[in-house]
């Protein structure tokens, strides 16, 4: 719980942190490469976690991978400097913005939960974490049932498809949105909603390959398509309020988001599988994740639902 608290306390500042360095144009990307912490994370914690826990001790894991962001704090202090508060929201030649002061909670609740946008993309952005986490958690006892991979070589093996297929996946969506969320505010949510639906077919693909280096080479579009989401939906959720609110907006949103992507997924792919095991046995999992994936397609559907209305939510 300690770590837990300690972790996502910084995520909605630095949201608002990266939105006040970068300008409009540029934030999709500015998000998309911090966004990058959750694959490069996850593909060392998986690698040097299961070889530490294989060859050591499950225990000093958590120690080892738990004290490299000791190392990294002082350098974050030193490095980065707190910008100007919207600083980059005025457009190139404009005299800069004003920051005001933070409102109240009760002023950010009234501006912010009135606008469907914001409703719509944080269930879709829950209901892709869902599959997302959930997904991720059991994906590595996929690979030990159906695979038969040992536990050092599923750290190898699953670690190697998070780094290349998320951070390649996620500088898309931020790409995508750049480039076209500046003529339509819909790219925002467009963009992640297709690649949501692209993402269902490739991971029943995957898992379906008899061959490991196939599964290997399709398993990174699906996990590279899942995590698109995070540059685009994120900017646009920095977009909802005026920036002296856009903390406790992302603060909201991934509120939303994590309760129930992290509670619900983790829980739900394991559970399905538990109730398919009498039927499926050790290929209870493959079925698990199939029926997972439905939240994809949920997701891409409140996604598009939510660029109808992102363009009369959204401020400059």
């Amino acid at each position: 719980m300690g770590v837990g608290i300690g972790e996502a306390g910084g995520v909605a500042p630095a949201y608002s942190l990266i939105a006040d360095y970068f300008p409009k144009a540029q934030r999709a990307r500015a998000l998309a490469v911090y966004s990058f912490g959750i694959p490069l994370g996850m593909a060392l914690g998986v690698l040097f976690g299961g070889l530490i826990a294989a060859f050591v001790n499950w225990r000093v894991a958590f120690v080892v991978v738990g004290l490299a962001g000791l190392l990294l704090a002082p350098i974050f202090k030193w490095l980065v400097k707190d910008p100007v508060r919207g600083g980059a929201d005025a457009e190139p030649g404009a005299p800069p913005v004003i920051p005001a002061k933070a409102p109240p909670f009760s002023k950010v609740v009234a501006t912010v939960l009135p606008k469907p946008s914001f409703w719509l993309m944080s269930f879709g952005a829950a209901a892709s974490s869902i599959c997302g986490y959930g997904v991720a958690f059991w994906l590595p006892t996929f690979f030990q049932r159906s695979f038969h991979l040992s536990l050092a070589e599923r750290s190898i093996y699953y670690s190697a498809i998070t780094l290349l297929g998320g951070v390649a996946g996620i500088w898309l969506g931020g790409v995508l949105a750049d480039r076209f969320g500046a003529k339509n505010r819909a790219a925002y949510t467009l963009a992640p909603a297709a690649c949501f639906l692209l993402a269902l077919p490739c991971f029943v693909l995957a898992m379906n390959s008899t061959s490991l280096v196939w599964a290997f080479l399709i398993f990174l579009i699906p996990t590279g398509l899942n995590l698109a989401w995070l540059g685009p939906v994120v900017t646009a959720v920095q977009h909802l309020a005026p920036a002296s609110m856009r903390t406790t907006t992302s603060a909201m949103f991934l509120l939303i988001n994590n309760l129930l992507g992290l509670a619900v997924g983790t829980w739900f792919f394991g559970f399905m599988s538990d109730r398919l095991a009498p039927q499926y046995g050790a290929e209870s999992m493959r079925y698990a994740i199939y029926y997972g994936l439905g939240f994809y397609a949920l997701s891409a559907v409140l996604l598009i639902a939510a660029s109808f209305r992102l363009k009369r939510d959204w401020v400059d």
